[in-house]
């Protein structure tokens, strides 16, 4: 009995299309043409039956059901039903549409999206004079351990860029741009494992930083003008060097080219029984630039510095690294003037001795270099360039490049720093200036201190500190902050100072200001120290320190004056004003900067669309924060800034009277509905 119960077993799960299971015995391909097949099939049914040849009676079917553990081709029957399968193709599409609309929202997104603000657009740059910054070794110099160890300060200041000066291996003359070796430190500044030290700290902490390149001459205790006088080699043609008249004793040289700092740019050497040229000091001979093995060791020496980490690179004195080689007397400013006479830089046009012809594709070398530094995600090199063409914005705007090929990120600006007038107007026509001339889609920037300018405190006076540093931070481009700005120091008083605006800087009230804990400081610390300085500043609500915050937090995280328009709208002899707006965002900041004396500004004559009543955003004082103000009739006290908030319909930038007096550079246009920006307004 049990034996014909086995049987019938058998029979029944072959009539189901199934297969015995004798344990784990793999089962047989199934042909796909098969299982496709079964697909359009019919449910199979069950039939019970009888073994016994002898019955007489019917099977009896019925509908096969799921049941557990069912093979693969009883599987694939009931899969294909039409209701899963009908489910998985809606559910399929759905994926798809889904995905095609995703795609197409990120392309668009994209396509539409401006440009992204660079690091070195984004935040302020604080520039640091090391010897000046903070002392650790006790020697009364600072040094990079020093910069390394007040890092928490340039945080404190919401600031993301630091720009170190000089501090290759040199003589120190000309406060170390005589450089002795370009892939060393001065042992004054710490050793190679500082500044290795000094970069992975600043990059853990988010920051980046620059440093100074000075590629138009080296120190003369370099190894390659000790070759070059000796005429070694590859090096006998990498300084600029030429055959000096001598009668009696007396040395004359090849023209009347004069040096920067004055008399002939033109020096004799013993050694090699000519003269070598110099736009700088005597013992700064200058590179020659139309040797290409000269211009391909600079480019060594970039690849070894952005190979160490540093973020970019300011180039220096970019102008004068060609000359020309007819040696052709220079013209003199005064014709008149007896030409033995002549001693002074001023006193000659100097049409043979900077920016030539092909200097630019010199610069643009440095920038293929930096280019090919900056392929890796997140690590954009930045290059600016010095030039001080103060007499031609047209020449420093050269340093731009083209629309084709890049040269700068941006030339330094110097021309807030070399104004000599301090007044609403006069301000006006500096930023003007810079602006009116800039190639269409570039990036301004904007300074008013460095390490060899008077410092703006003593320059334009402590009562207008805060007002400049206001206007600094609020225009657009890129901000430059000289160590000790930013607390208001000033230059030692001293008639015998030589170096009064590079003064040890002002940490606390301890003796010597915090700087060093040595007996000496290589420069003495200013005497106001104890009144001027981080510790105390950062305990003063009012104080310039943390005005300096909050108008870097300002410039760091509203976007009209991040990356939006700018529109003059008012200047005279006390007060220049000005819009920043942001197309799409109905929110304005106007910046009411006097620099004059008490004046009452009526702003709503001017911009008839301009609201009746504005807040004060931020004020120089910052007990009138908060407050209300009427546009018709704007009081600021003399060195008084404002930056007024109101909201718009009707942007300044929109109305044509002041077409001719808007600029953008990096043009955005805000979605409220999105919450994101995008290009086509």
């Amino acid at each position: 009995m049990a034996e014909e119960e086995t049987k019938s077993f058998s029979v029944e799960l072959n009539e189901k299309g199934g297969i015995e299971n004798n344990g784990f015995v793999q089962e047989k391909t199934v042909d796909e043409n098969e299982t496709n097949a079964s697909c359009q099939e019919e449910m199979p049914k069950t039939c019970a039956v009888d073994i016994n040849p002898e019955s007489t009676q019917e099977p009896s079917c019925e509908v096969l059901k799921p049941f557990a553990g069912m093979p693969k081709e009883v599987l694939l029957k009931f899969s294909c039903q039409a209701r899963y399968r009908v489910t998985r193709e809606i559910l399929f599409w759905l994926i798809i549409a889904s995905a095609l609309v995703l795609v197409c929202a990120t392309i668009a997104i994209i396509a539409l999206s401006p440009k992204c603000l660079g690091w070195w657009q984004i935040s302020p740059i604080y520039q640091i004079y090391p010897r000046s910054f903070k002392d650790t070794n006790m020697d009364g110099n600072g040094d990079l351990k020093g910069i390394q160890e007040k890092l928490d300060h340039v945080l404190y200041l919401n600031v993301k860029t630091i720009w170190i000066t000089s501090f290759y291996k040199s003589p120190i003359k000309d406060f170390g741009y005589g450089v002795e070796d370009f892939r060393d430190i001065d042992p004054m500044f710490g050793t190679m494992k500082d500044f290795e030290n000094l970069i992975a700290a600043i990059h853990d902490k988010g920051l980046k930083v620059i440093m100074d390149l000075i590629p138009n001459h080296t120190s003369a205790k370099h190894s390659w003008f000790q070759l070059s006088r000796n005429r070694t080699g590859k090096y006998v043609d990498y300084y600029i060097w030429h055959d000096c008249a001598q009668a009696d004793g007396t040395i004359t040289p090849p023209n009347n080219w004069v040096s920067v700092y004055g008399n002939s740019s033109w020096q004799y050497d013993d050694v090699r029984k000519q003269c070598y040229f110099h736009q700088f000091g005597n013992e700064q001979p200058d590179l020659n630039f139309r040797n290409t093995a000269v211009q391909e060791e600079i480019h060594d020496i970039i690849r070894f510095w952005l190979g160490k980490g540093i973020d970019g690179f300011s180039i220096n004195d970019v102008k004068f690294l060609l000359e020309a080689t007819n040696l052709r007397d220079e013209p003199q400013v005064n014709k008149s003037q007896n030409p033995t006479s002549i001693t002074a830089y001023s006193e000659l046009y100097h049409d043979y001795t900077s920016t030539q012809v092909g200097m630019h594709d010199i610069v643009r070398g440095f920038r293929h270099i930096m280019d090919l530094f900056s392929s890796e995600p997140g690590r954009y090199r930045f290059m600016s360039t010095e030039a001080n063409d103060l007499e031609n914005i047209e020449e420093t705007m050269m340093y731009y490049g083209t629309s084709f090929v890049r040269e700068a990120d941006f030339p330094f600006n110097f021309y807030l720093i070399n104004m000599k007038n301090l007044s609403g107007n006069s301000i006006f026509e500096t930023v003007s200036l810079w602006m009116n001339n800039m190639p269409k889609g570039k990036w301004p920037n904007w300074a008013v201190g460095d390490p060899n300018s008077v410092r703006v405190t003593s320059r334009i006076g402590k009562e207008y500190l805060n007002v400049i540093n206001m206007l600094l931070l609020t225009l657009p481009g890129t901000p430059t902050t000289y160590y000790g700005e930013e607390i208001g120091m000033e230059n030692i008083a001293s008639e015998n100072m030589t170096f009064a605006e590079k003064s040890p800087m002002q940490w606390d009230g301890s003796l010597h200001s915090g700087f060093s804990e040595g007996n000496v400081t290589w420069l003495p610390v200013n005497p106001d120290y104890q009144n001027v300085n981080v510790e105390i500043q950062r305990t003063q609500h009012n104080s310039t320190l943390n005005l300096y915050r909050e108008l870097t937090l300002l410039h760091n995280n509203e976007l009209p004056i991040q990356r939006g328009w700018m529109c003059y709208v008012w200047n005279d002899s006390n007060v220049f004003a000005y819009v920043r707006e942001l197309d799409g965002l109905d929110r304005v900041f106007m910046m009411v900067l006097n620099f004059g004396w008490e004046s009452t500004t009526d702003l709503k004559t001017v911009v008839p669309d301009l609201p009746t009543e504005a807040t004060i955003r931020l004020s120089t004082n910052f007990s009138n924060n908060g407050k209300v103000v009427n546009t018709k009739t704007i009081k600021t006290a003399k060195g008084e800034g404002l930056i007024l908030e109101y909201k718009t319909s009707q942007p300044v930038h929109t109305m044509e009277a002041f077409q001719l007096k808007c600029f953008v550079a990096e043009k955005a246009c805000y979605s409220s509905a999105f919450d994101l920006l995008y290009m086509n307004c």
